[in-house]
């Protein structure tokens, strides 16, 4: 059996290991494939939580190790799906989150900065940002979600997809509150950084492009709904355009821009209330100035688990992070109202 050590490192490349790939870890001379590792998991951890006996004993050390494996896969996960946007630190359990901002000659001469941020009782407040650094306030996010543990070890589910249900949620936190962060930045746009129109308008989001582009290269964020809106003058669409709207449902480039679908999902069972209001596109520079949205992520996950009455059990995740926006001249924001959620 594995010491803790080694047990805690194993865990950590199978939740970061590509289940797709041919060789998915590589020591010295020797390569594994993904199931080679995670049966290893499985029968290691077979060994201190194989029947209810042994999970009772050692519910702690399980507890620390997905604790282990999040903390490690998390900020990956975060990068990966919000860098070119976003801003990603890590910071240790009561350590200021403090984020350096660039302030830059055109900022000063042209426009004021703010900071949209996590107020009081979860209310997102606006702030002149006058210094050149700043602070985000975190908070601890979490979610509960019947993780069958049984089935790991029975073989059933793989341990990344143990991990990934655990994860989803803190994700999906993360998401909701930078789209927060954007929307209450909105507010302090000027006039020549929005539209808003009852359907798309090439020439409007034309203007807004070239707004934004002056910063840096301009990338549309939006939903599926409202990129499948995005279709020049029909005389003017070539036919490898129309190929690509018919296969993906929307354009991926936008005379020169990149269209990145945000993924939309619903905030019940019932599917009426979406997270992200789809009427809404972001026109965001990239490469011309800081990126505008700052995510701190504060101390090490913790796990606890409730046992139910009928001995199921819920595992319940927490995590600290805070989400800011910065706003000056370059954010742009084109509203369709006829796709108001």
């Amino acid at each position: 059996m594995l010491d803790r050590k080694n047990l805690f490192e194993l865990a950590t490349v199978v939740a970061k290991a590509n289940p797709a790939s041919t060789v998915a870890y590589s020591y010295n001379e020797n390569k594994f494939s993904y199931s080679e590792l995670n049966d290893t998991l499985r029968t290691e951890l077979k060994e201190i939580a194989g029947t209810y006996q042994l999970y009772r004993e050692n519910k702690n050390l399980v507890f620390a190790l997905i604790e282990t494996v999040i903390d490690e896969v998390l900020p990956k996960k975060v990068l990966d799906a919000y860098s070119m946007f976003a801003e990603i630190k890590t910071f240790g359990q009561g350590e200021k989150p403090i984020f350096n901002q660039k302030i830059t000659a055109a900022a000063k001469k042209r426009a004021k900065q703010f900071i949209t941020k996590v107020g009081l009782a979860g209310v997102y407040e606006v702030f002149k940002l006058d210094g050149k650094s700043f602070e985000i306030t975190t908070t601890a996010y979490g979610g509960a979600a019947q993780i069958g543990f049984e089935e790991f070890l029975d073989g059933r589910v793989d341990f990344a997809d143990l991990i990934d249900i655990v994860m989803e949620g803190l994700d999906e936190c993360i998401y909701i509150e930078i789209i927060k962060a954007l929307n209450g930045a909105v507010s302090n746009l000027g006039a020549t950084n929005k539209a808003t129109k009852e359907n798309f308008d090439e020439a409007e989001m034309d203007r807004l492009l070239a707004v934004a582009n002056a910063y840096g290269n301009a990338t549309i964020y939006c939903t599926y709904e409202f990129a499948a809106t995005m279709v020049p003058t029909e005389g003017w669409i070539s036919n490898e355009m129309k190929n690509q709207k018919w296969n993906n449902g929307y354009l991926a480039n936008y005379k020169g821009s990149r269209v990145i679908v945000l993924p939309q999902s619903f905030e019940d069972d019932s599917n009426t209330k979406k997270v992200i209001d789809p009427a809404t596109a972001y026109i965001i520079p990239t490469g011309g100035n800081d990126k505008p949205i700052k995510i701190a992520l504060e101390g090490v996950t913790a796990v606890r688990e409730v046992e139910n009455a009928d001995w199921s059990r819920d595992i319940q995740v927490y995590k600290k992070f805070g989400v800011a926006a910065i706003v000056t001249n370059n954010l742009c924001v084109y509203v369709n109202s006829s796709l108001k959620a």
